[in-house]
């Protein structure tokens, strides 16, 4: 199943849904840096810089045929901790765009993220564009925590498919639970070594919770001062730790993408 991913990043949405079985064929990102690593870890597929100047014509045109679309377009109108101008700011108003590709392309599945704040700050708007396209759309807030991250990075996660196709339940709460109970086990011996890697490094305040019947590692208090990376917020001569730290901020724990993934290629079978 080819994938585009749109508003990419540093490729979290595609490393998860190629673990599925999926293939990405193109990238759509902005920033340099970001397109710079997705070129380090996918040299042979294309990333186009604009989502705005991104078209069914021109994707035709490089002989780029889509099954399923991706991405988590700009929340920082949206986040509580941004400037409240909501789903039709400047930055988060680019989910017009799209929308108007998956119109353009007529997807199979398309999935998208964003922060929870969506849920009372433009989910209406999002599930009414993508009714008026003739999608379905079923979301879930799933976070990090659930797949054994230590932080919580809670974000709303869309699936949608062309109406009338008989995949209502894709992503339906019991198929999840499964679905990240499944997945906590394949992560168990990373997991282990998490936490042993932390208690070598005397990491403070770590604990493990059981959470059905599986372990993960989490936080006292949920803050984790010493897992954050030394900034120093002057000119410290390290620019690129400052990109690193800024793209890793934005990126998605690629493990829940390849949970929609799999849902997906269950579903397409």
């Amino acid at each position: 199943m080819n994938v585009l991913d749109l508003f990419s990043g540093i490729g979290g949405f595609s490393l998860g849904l190629e673990r599925a079985g999926m293939r990405t064929v193109a990238f759509c990102e902005i920033d340099p840096f970001c397109r710079r690593v997705l070129a380090k870890h996918w040299p042979g597929v294309p990333c186009f810089n604009d989502v705005r100047s991104l078209t069914a014509e021109r994707l035709a045109a490089d002989g780029i045929s889509v099954d399923a679309i991706c991405g988590g377009f700009p929340c920082q109108d949206i986040s509580w901790a941004g400037n409240g101008d909501g789903i039709e700011g400047d930055r988060s108003g680019l989910w017009k765009e799209y929308a108007r590709i998956i119109g353009e392309l007529r997807p199979r599945f398309v999935a998208v993220e964003n922060v929870t704040a969506l849920l009372s700050r433009g989910l209406g708007v999002v599930l009414g564009d993508l009714a008026a396209l003739g999608y379905d759309a079923e979301w879930q807030d799933v976070s990090a925590e659930d797949i054994g991250a230590p932080h919580p990075r809670s974000r709303v996660w869309i699936v949608a498919y062309p109406s009338g196709q008989g995949l209502e339940g894709l992503w339906c709460s019991r198929r999840i639970e499964a679905e990240i109970a499944d997945a906590c086990r394949v992560n168990d011996a990373a997991n282990a070594a998490f936490i042993a890697r932390l208690h070598r490094m005397g990491k403070r305040g770590l604990r493990t919770v059981i959470d059905g019947g599986v372990e993960r590692p989490s936080w006292a208090g949920q803050q984790w001062p010493e897992t954050q990376p030394l900034l120093y917020r002057v000119d410290d001569g390290l620019p690129d730790r400052v990109d690193r730290t800024s793209a890793l901020g934005n990126a998605v724990v690629p493990q829940i993408p390849e949970i929609i993934g799999r849902a997906i290629m269950r579903a397409a079978r």
